[in-house]
């Protein structure tokens, strides 16, 4: 079960995307700082790709965020930033929800051994 590609996937999305809700908070509490360019955090691709190679292991990567710069040279969008954080909650909680989901069963088969 744990060297299972899907048990690894996950593990390797709830990384993803925690590294995602790190960032977002730095980029968040960037916003104001002059010259500062925003991250970005991708790993979707990556991970459809292991999967389908039947690994599921993957490494999110980290770049500059291609979004327009104000006059302080600064591209922070906090209403992106606001968004991007919702989703990305919201995406860890199926994730977490899906691994209890395995624990569980693996619990009830313990209990019934």
């Amino acid at each position: 079960m744990f060297d299972s590609v899907s048990y690894v996937a996950m593990n390797s999305a709830l990384d993803a995307l925690s590294l995602r809700q790190r960032v977002i908070a730095n980029n968040i509490a960037n916003v104001n700082t002059p010259d500062y360019q925003a991250r970005k955090v991708a790993f979707e691709d990556a991970l459809a790709a292991a999967v389908a190679d039947g690994t599921g292991a993957v490494q999110a990567s980290v770049g500059v965020s291609l979004e327009p710069t104000r006059e302080d040279g600064n591209n922070v969008n906090l209403d992106t930033e606001v968004i991007s954080n919702t989703d990305t909650t919201l995406r860890y909680q199926v994730a977490t929800r899906a691994l209890e989901g395995s624990f569980t069963s693996i619990r009830t088969a313990l209990r019934t051994s």
